[in-house]
């Protein structure tokens, strides 16, 4: 990809509201620079499909990857959390669907840890945050999550999370989006797999079922997150591309849809 092309790509993402900084730049140019020094030749770019598989790798990396779940709680996982076993490795987890950790919608309830959240890694180096994921602490070894996966997570964490507080109503949980453009979308693009009304898909079960609607009144910032970056193992199309209003304006329109 030449650096005109790039350029373009990166005022493309300053227009979404995603933070590019100059390091970031730089970290993301070399590698392109390096190529076109040796010849090869400009191609088209796979960086957003890279940041959409980053957040499905923050929601469920061993679904993504397709590996086995680890059987074991993570040994950074805190001692008063409620959780075991596999759900405990998952980022979300600990770093929550609104990114904020203990300062957000995980700050109490079942999904507590008292762990901070990922906000203060946003615009940094991915290749800095790349060794954050693989120190000791988190303890990602390319064992467990393969260098390039990692890559991609990082590349997530530092230009795809979404400022949740800017677009959705903490306290009443609803979405700051437009129903009617949302509708215009989820009823040609969402629609296809999920229904019109959403309720093709059954989360959970036939006793206790979960729809489109049920998870967007319930959870917004699980089902933004998802929106922009699909489900993990599944092949969900993921909308990260996509001006982030019109996302906020899908769950609005989600947020109006049967619950049962």
């Amino acid at each position: 990809m030449g650096r005109a092309a790039l350029t373009l790509l990166l005022a493309a993402a300053l227009a979404a509201a995603v933070f590019w900084s100059p390091t970031t730049v730089s970290s993301l140019t070399k590698e392109s620079d390096e190529r076109e020094a040796a010849g090869a030749k400009p191609g088209p770019t796979d960086l957003w499909f890279k940041i959409a598989r980053g957040g499905r790798l923050y929601d469920n990396w061993y679904a993504e990857i397709e590996s086995p779940p680890p059987e074991e709680t993570h040994p950074a996982y805190p001692a008063e959390g409620k959780k075991r076993g596999a759900d405990t490795w998952r980022c979300k987890e600990c770093h929550g669907w609104d990114y904020m950790g203990r300062d957000g919608d995980y700050g109490s309830g079942a999904h507590y840890t008292g762990i901070k959240g990922v906000r203060g890694v946003r615009g940094i180096d991915p290749w800095l945050i790349r060794d954050i994921i693989m120190d000791e602490t988190h303890g990602y070894t390319e064992a467990i999550l393969p260098r390039s996966a990692v890559e991609k997570l990082a590349l997530f964490l530092s230009l795809g999370q979404a400022d949740m507080d800017k677009y959705i109503d903490r306290r009443t949980r609803t979405a700051r989006g437009s129903v009617a453009r949302g509708g215009a979308f989820f009823q040609t693009v969402c629609g296809v797999c999920h229904g019109l009304d959403g309720r093709a898909i059954n989360f959970g079960s036939a006793d206790d079922p979960e729809y489109v609607g049920t998870l967007a009144r319930k959870n917004p910032w699980q089902s933004l997150h998802k929106i922009r970056c699909g489900q993990p193992g599944f092949g969900m199309v993921a909308l990260t591309v996509l001006d982030i209003q019109y996302q906020v304006d899908i769950l609005a329109y989600s947020q109006t849809l049967p619950t049962e």
